[in-house]
C-alpha cells in the first residue's frame, strides 16, 4: 500500500505543472481571427528536416505567423531557434519559408540562441527588449510557452499553429508532462540564464 501511495505522489508531483499549465493557458489562447492586435510574434524553433528545411510541424508555426503578419494582427515576427551547429539553422530556415509566403525581410528578426522554450522567453524579454507577444505553436506546446515566457516577465497570449494532424502528436503531448515540471524548474528556482549579448530592440524607442 505505501509504494502504490508514493507512486501516486510521484505521478502528481510530476503531472501537476502540467495540469496547472494548460488551465493557465486557457483565457490566454485565441484563434487567428480574434487574437487581439500586438507588435510582434513568437515562432518556436520545432526542428529542420535532412536537408535542412523546416519539419512541417515548424512550416506551420511559420505559416501561422505569416498569417497574422499579413492580417495585420502583427509588425514583426520574432523567429526564434537553434544554430549551434554549422549545418543546423533553425532560424534561418524559418526566414527562408517565410518569405517564401510573401512576407517582407525587413520584418523578420531572427534569434540564433532559442535552444529551448526558456531561451526563447528569456531572450525576448532581455535581448529583443518585447514586453508583450502572440506566441505561435502547436497546442501542444503552448501551455508551457505561455507559462514560461509570463513568469519570466514577457506579457503574452498564443495563437495556436495546428493546422492539420501530427504524426508524432501523441509523442509531443505525452512529452510535455515532463517538460512541465523541467519549465516549472526552470523559472522558479534554478533560474538558468542563457546565451546573451547585446540588446537588439525589436521597437527601438524613437
Amino acid at each position: 500500500m505505501i509504494i502504490y501511495i508514493f507512486l501516486l505522489l510521484i505521478i502528481i508531483l510530476v503531472g501537476a505543472p502540467r495540469v496547472m499549465m494548460v488551465h493557465q493557458a486557457g483565457k490566454r489562447i485565441y484563434t487567428q481571427e480574434n487574437v487581439p492586435v500586438t507588435r510582434a510574434a513568437i515562432v518556436f524553433g520545432a526542428g529542420l528536416t535532412s536537408t535542412g528545411g523546416p519539419t512541417t510541424v515548424l512550416k506551420d508555426r511559420v505559416k501561422t505567423a505569416v498569417n497574422l503578419y499579413q492580417t495585420g494582427k502583427v509588425e514583426k515576427v520574432l523567429m526564434s531557434g537553434d544554430n549551434r551547429f554549422i549545418n543546423y539553422n533553425e532560424p534561418g530556415a524559418m526566414k527562408a519559408y517565410a518569405l517564401e509566403l510573401g512576407m517582407l525581410e525587413e520584418d523578420i528578426i531572427l534569434d540564433y540562441a532559442g535552444r529551448r522554450t526558456y531561451d526563447t522567453c528569456y531572450r525576448a524579454k532581455e535581448i529583443f527588449q518585447l514586453d508583450e507577444a502572440i506566441l505561435v505553436t502547436q497546442q501542444f506546446h503552448l501551455s508551457r510557452a505561455l507559462y514560461t515566457c509570463n513568469s519570466l516577465g514577457l506579457g503574452s497570449i498564443g495563437v495556436s499553429a495546428d493546422l492539420r494532424y501530427y504524426r508524432d502528436e501523441s509523442y509531443w503531448s505525452i512529452r510535455e508532462i515532463p517538460a512541465s515540471l523541467i519549465a516549472f524548474y526552470q523559472v522558479h528556482i534554478t533560474k538558468p540564464e542563457p546565451v546573451l549579448g547585446d540588446q537588439e530592440p525589436i521597437f527601438p524607442l524613437e
